[in-house]
């Protein structure tokens, strides 16, 4: 679950992912595809439109912002009740806030049923 921890301190672990060269940062267009349950919705921060903006802006890793795209829809049952496509940088800073991710599988794009939830949408 998502602990609010910033500001974070110049020397954390956190603050690490955001002094990353921007060739670490990925380019690549793969998608990995977490599931949330019914449980994890109904906590307004693991959505990452909420969270993940307050938490760059708190930690100065605004510079990121357009390396990261997130698209969302809806699952298809309560163990999978919504549907989160993340490209690396996204999934590296929901880590890096503290969320542990049900990793379920990986595209090379969000399906057209899924709308862009937060950062820059996909591109071929």
């Amino acid at each position: 679950m998502y602990r609010q921890s910033y500001p974070v301190e110049a020397g954390s672990t956190n603050h690490l992912v955001f002094q990353t060269p921007p060739e670490f940062h990925s380019k690549s267009p793969d998608y990995t595809v977490v599931a949330q349950d019914v449980v994890e919705i109904q906590d307004i921060q693991n959505a990452p439109a909420v969270s993940m903006g307050a938490f760059l802006m708190a930690c100065g890793g605004m510079n990121i912002f357009p390396t990261i795209s997130i698209y969302t829809r809806h699952g298809y049952d309560r163990k999978h009740a919504r549907l989160l496509y993340m490209n690396a940088t996204a999934l590296r800073v929901w880590k890096t806030m503290g969320m542990q991710p049900r990793q379920i599988g990986t595209q090379h794009r969000p399906p057209h049923s899924a709308v862009l939830a937060f950062g820059k949408p996909f591109r071929d």
